[in-house]
């Protein structure tokens, strides 16, 4: 008791801070984000210019699920059949495979440099990284280069170890981000990307988004939450219909999508073409459902004004009509008068003027 009072009458040194402000930091020109180079992975095709012909072809993406695309290696085939049958959803856009043009090669991606397997979304992300990062001729092999280039891919629902590997096989040195974040997982890499950018983290940034969830758990999980499309499974080509008044679901699909990010003088110097310039990122949280968006649509809405904020749009306030796609589709809550394409987002038009 005695030593408990001679700690109380110790007299109690304190520390006071400086009364004085600190100086402002320097004011520093807001470092430009622009697209150098593209990759893509997906159900119409692997590499961005076979996607982009199919699409003008009107080709669909979207075929029949089969019992061996649920991926039940090891179980019966009595299993697997009552596992597909179960199933309530039975279409599915999955990325064609194989050796021929325009497919993915899953000998070449699915085992990494030390023969280790390599998970599917994996190694779509290294293959539409591969193409961006040749798109953009940015391969450095000097180290001050590599650890001024970063990683910013992310996974819906994808395993962070596996995405670890998958950074260490990219082999960049700077920051190294994964977003994942459900179905927004690509805007959020690329947005944080860009502004790793914006802050001077990296010069160059490797971002986006990649998904294989194929599988008999992921749609299970989906049916059960009646999430997917059931109404069209007979005709596979029409069940993705977003916006349409007969829409019952989405589709489940799988695939990635890379962009290569840079400083825009880092670009300039180095002679890269430009596809476009980042000019703003929004983000927002409804608060409200795991699934369901808020039927005024004000997620939305917020996430879109922080973006157009960035670029010095004035905003207004539009209409919204409830819920779901129509939440999507009509909502205007910016004056289109305000919007041209000096203002846009993304705007690859304002090169064709400067360049």
């Amino acid at each position: 008791m005695e030593a408990l009072r001679r700690i109380t009458r110790r007299p109690i040194r304190r520390r006071f801070l400086s009364s004085q402000a600190f100086d402002p930091p320097p004011a520093a020109p807001r470092r430009r984000v622009v697209v150098t180079g593209l990759g893509m992975v997906t159900p119409l095709g692997c590499g961005v210019g076979e996607t982009w012909r199919r699409l003008v072809d009107e080709r669909c993406g979207v075929r029949a699920l089969t019992p061996a695309d649920l991926r039940m290696d090891g179980f019966d085939e009595a299993t697997v059949m009552h596992t597909y049958d179960q199933l309530t959803a039975k279409v599915a856009a999955i990325v064609p495979c194989g050796k021929g043009e325009g497919k993915f090669d899953e000998e070449q991606w699915l085992q990494s440099k030390d023969h280790r397997s390599t998970s599917r979304f994996i190694a779509y992300a290294l293959c539409s990284t591969e193409e961006a990062l040749r798109d953009a001729n940015w391969l450095p092999t000097e180290p001050e280069k590599k650890e001024r280039t970063g990683v910013s891919i992310g996974g819906g629902i994808g395993s962070i170890s596996d995405i670890l590997d998958a950074a260490q096989l990219i082999c960049d040195k700077g920051p190294n981000h994964a977003a994942v974040t459900a179905c927004a997982t690509g805007a959020h890499s690329i947005g944080d990307a860009t502004r790793m950018i914006q802050f001077g983290d990296a010069d160059v940034m490797v971002a986006g988004g990649t998904e294989s969830s194929i599988d008999a758990l992921s749609i299970a999980g989906f049916c059960r939450s009646r999430a997917l499309a059931t109404k069209y499974n007979l005709l596979p080509q029409v069940s993705s219909r977003p916006f349409d008044c007969d829409r019952d679901g989405f589709v489940i699909g799988e695939g990635s999508g890379v962009m290569v990010l840079e400083e825009l003088n880092h670009a300039k110097e180095r002679g890269a073409k430009i596809y476009a310039e980042v000019r703003g990122y929004g983000m927002s949280g409804d608060a409200y459902h795991i699934t369901q968006p808020h039927i005024d649509g004000k997620g939305a809405i917020l996430a879109m004004t922080r973006a157009l904020e960035q670029v010095l749009l004035h905003l207004v306030r539009g209409k919204v009509i409830a819920p779901n796609d129509e939440i999507e589709s009509p909502v205007n809550p910016v004056s289109a008068e305000h919007i041209s394409s000096k203002t846009s987002l993304v705007s690859p038009s304002f090169w064709k003027a400067s360049r």
